[in-house]
């Protein structure tokens, strides 16, 4: 009888209005999620009773049913934060977790540091990223963030960079002595230097102008602070000649000495290479670094490699993904990179629970790659991506899906009273 299909085609209409309400609930409820995307029920018929077989046309429909639950994957706000290990990403692309269930996914950037040093989720799945090599540039292997606790090595200079002006207008007329070094030469200036222990030197250079066009150079020290110093005030570790061309240009530069033996158990005869720029003797163009011009004679910039022992004293993210850590010796130091993941069909993505997703069959495998490449989204650091629950629109399909319950509850209600009247005929 026809019209006890239309008990069965309410049901159906019950069952999966109520399903759509249950999504709707879900996305109210995770409104204040971090990174979540919000869903939607999409529906389907069910196969339709035919009444001329496969001439087509006069078909009866069988009720509905909930043909997919998609979730919108559209931007979410992305708000500033004042944590330094809050990050959100602006585009496609996930972060890579690893834990207790294998590795997942996840647009929740809201991460911290454990005791141990790593980077995790707040359900304690470390975060995965770009690690570093031995020379601290960020390599393609994909591993757990982490910094270190320890206390990092300290690091002997091997060269120190000067940009110097000497004053052409200055007559050679001093001769340099070691007892009065400050009166005896044209110009000092001073640098520091670190030995092979992270003891820190005070190296002062003293110039001397010998002819035009010619200087000499000299590298004192305290004489306490090298195995040779003796009772000397100041000891002579390095000794040099510059030369420059007629438009002050430099010409060649020249180390005629080294001697850098620093006290305490430190390396000996420590190589220390003072560059004073590109010389023209070496093919360069005698622009970069010293040079000697028509006035005041002063040290422009320096800097050194080597530096003293040290421990973290902050750590920061930019907007690339790279973690920096910043040590108590003045020393900055790239530790890794965030990495995303990026999949062909992310709407396929199995949920797992705690903001993570796993992959499936149908969303493809992970492309691992860095923050802004190949159609990945950027980074933004201190900064969080909010959920996408509008709950304005959630409201409106919340009262358009309790209407359809209720309209499908109506079409029992009904065939019931039909029933009945049926029942009533045998009277």
């Amino acid at each position: 009888m026809g019209i006890l299909s239309s008990l069965y085609t309410g049901v159906s209409g019950l069952a999966a209005q109520g399903e759509a309400l249950s999504v709707i609930g879900d996305n109210i409820a995770n409104a204040n999620t971090v990174g979540f995307k919000a869903s939607r029920a999409e529906f389907q018929d069910i196969v339709a009773k035919s009444l001329k077989g496969v001439l087509g046309g006069n078909q009866i429909g069988r009720g509905v049913k909930i043909g997919a639950v998609n979730p919108i994957l559209v931007q979410g706000n992305v708000d500033a934060t004042e944590k330094v290990t809050d990050l959100a990403i602006s585009g496609d692309g996930y972060y890579k977790v690893a834990g207790s269930d294998g590795e997942t996914f996840t647009r929740d950037g809201s991460f911290h540091f454990d005791r141990e040093g790593y980077l995790v989720t707040n359900d304690k799945q470390r975060v995965q990223g770009f690690t570093t090599d031995e020379k601290g540039n960020i390599v393609n292997k994909v591993g757990d963030i982490k910094f270190p606790r320890a206390l990092i090595p300290a690091k002997a200079s091997a060269e120190v960079k000067l940009d110097l002006n000497l004053d052409s207008r200055v007559e050679p007329t001093k001769t340099f002595s070691l007892e009065d070094p400050y009166t005896t030469s044209h110009y000092s200036t001073g640098v520091e230097v670190f030995d092979s222990q992270g003891n820190k030197h005070l190296l002062n250079l003293f110039f001397n102008k010998t002819a035009d066009r010619q200087w000499e150079f000299r590298g004192l020290v305290d004489g306490k602070e090298v195995s040779d110093g003796g009772d000397k005030k100041l000891a002579e570790v390095c000794k040099g000649l510059l030369k420059f061309s007629v438009d002050g240009k430099l010409e060649s530069q020249e180390v005629t000495e080294s001697n850098f033996n620093f006290a305490g158990g430190a390396l000996q005869n420590q190589t220390i290479k003072l560059n004073f720029g590109d010389d023209l003797a070496s093919g360069g163009k005698g622009l970069d670094g010293t040079k000697q011009y028509g006035k005041g004679s002063d040290l422009i910039t320096w800097r050194q490699d080597g530096a003293a022992a040290g421990t973290i004293t902050g750590l920061s993210f930019n907007d690339e993904g790279v973690l920096t850590a910043v040590y108590s010796n003045g020393q900055a130091a790239d530790l890794a990179q965030i990495a995303l993941a990026k999949f062909e069909n992310p709407e396929a993505l199995f949920k797992v629970g705690n903001n993570r997703l796993k992959e499936s069959r149908d969303s493809g495998s992970a492309a691992m790659g860095a923050p802004g490449n190949a159609g990945r989204g950027k980074i933004y650091a201190k900064s969080l991506e909010r959920s996408t629950v509008d709950l304005a629109a959630e409201f409106v399909n919340m009262i358009q899906n309790q209407r359809g319950f209720q309209a499908n509850a109506k079409t029992i209600t009904t065939t019931d009273e039909l029933l009945n009247e049926v029942i009533q005929l045998k009277r």
